[in-house]
C-alpha cells in the first residue's frame, strides 16, 4: 500500500458497497480507481497529474463524475451509516457547524446557459463554498449540505437536519431524529428552537447576548431563559474535529472542482472512509 492509498481495511469495507458491473468488456479494477480518486483529492492535484499507476485520468475522471452523478456514493455513505446504526455504534448527541472553503480560480468559469456556476458565494475573502455539517458524537459525518460562502448557518439548519437519513438494515424505516442537538451561537432563534420542539429533539444551544437583552427588557413577557447544559455543550468540539480531518484532503480543503456535485461527491468520499 502506498501513500494515499485505501489500505486492505478499508477497502474490504467499502467493496461490497460498490456497485457491480456485470455487462460489457472488463473494465479497470475498482480499487485501482478509488486509489485514484483518492490520491487525487488527498493531494489537490488536477485529474492529468494522478500517477500513471492508477491507469488512464481520464478513466479515472469518467468513473468519478459517473459515481458522483448517479448517487453512488451518496447510497456508499448511507450504507456505512445503517451498517454502524444496526451495529449500535452511533452515539445520536449530534453536534452542526459548517466551514468556509476558498474556491481556487478553476472552480470559477464563464455561465453556462446562463446560470452561474452553483454553490459559490462572494464574501471579504473572495470566492468561497461552505459546508454545512452535522456528526456524531464521535465526530463521523451524519449528513451535510454545500452552499456559498456567504450563507448563514441559521438558514441551513433544517436542511442540514433533514439530510440526515440512517436506513435499516432490516424492515423498518431509516432513523432522521437525532437524540440531542449541539450547536453555538449561530443556531440561536426562535424559529430553530420552535421546530427542534415540534420534533421532539432535545437542544443545547446558547443564546446569544442581544437576546438576553431584549428578553430582559421586556420583562416577563420576555419569557424564561431556554435550558443549556454547560457540560453538555462541551462536546461539540468534536464537530470542529470532524472539519479538521475532512479538510486534511488538501482537495477538499480548497475548492478546485467546478460542478458543484464533483465536490459534494469528493466531500462524501471522504465522509465514507471516516466511517471505514
Amino acid at each position: 500500500m502506498r501513500r494515499h492509498e485505501l489500505s486492505d481495511a478499508e477497502w474490504e469495507f467499502l467493496r461490497p458497497l460498490l456497485p457491480q458491473s456485470l455487462r460489457g468488456r472488463k473494465r479497470l479494477d475498482d480499487r485501482t480507481v478509488l486509489n485514484g480518486i483518492v490520491w487525487k483529492f488527498r493531494t489537490g492535484t488536477a485529474w492529468r497529474a494522478v500517477p500513471e499507476r492508477y491507469g488512464s485520468w481520464h478513466t479515472l475522471h469518467t468513473r468519478f463524475r459517473r459515481w458522483a452523478l448517479d448517487g453512488t456514493f451518496e447510497r456508499m455513505l448511507r450504507a456505512a451509516q445503517a451498517r454502524a446504526d444496526a451495529a449500535g455504534k452511533i452515539d445520536w448527541v449530534v453536534s452542526v457547524d459548517s466551514t468556509v472553503v476558498r474556491a481556487h480560480q478553476h472552480a470559477v468559469g464563464a455561465r453556462k446557459r446562463g446560470l452561474r456556476i452553483p454553490a459559490l458565494g462572494r464574501s471579504r475573502g473572495g470566492l468561497t463554498s461552505k459546508i454545512h455539517l452535522a456528526c456524531d458524537a464521535l465526530g463521523r459525518p451524519l449528513g451535510f449540505v454545500l452552499t456559498g460562502g456567504n450563507t448563514n448557518d441559521c438558514t441551513q439548519f433544517t436542511a442540514v437536519m433533514e439530510a440526515i437519513r440512517a436506513p435499516r438494515l432490516g424492515p423498518g424505516r431509516p432513523r432522521l431524529r437525532p437524540a440531542h442537538v449541539l450547536g453555538d451561537k449561530g443556531y440561536s432563534s426562535r424559529a430553530i428552537r420552535t421546530w427542534l420542539r415540534r420534533r421532539g429533539i432535545a437542544h443545547t444551544i446558547p443564546e446569544r447576548a442581544d437576546q438576553k437583552r431584549n428578553r430582559a427588557r421586556r420583562g416577563s413577557r420576555g419569557g424564561r431563559p431556554p435550558r443549556f447544559d454547560e457540560q453538555l455543550y462541551k462536546q461539540r468540539n468534536v464537530v470542529e474535529r470532524c472539519f479538521n480531518r475532512l479538510k486534511q484532503w488538501r482537495g477538499i480543503a480548497t475548492r478546485y472542482d467546478r460542478p458543484a456535485e464533483s465536490y459534494q461527491a469528493a466531500v462524501t468520499l471522504a465522509s465514507l472512509l471516516m466511517w471505514a
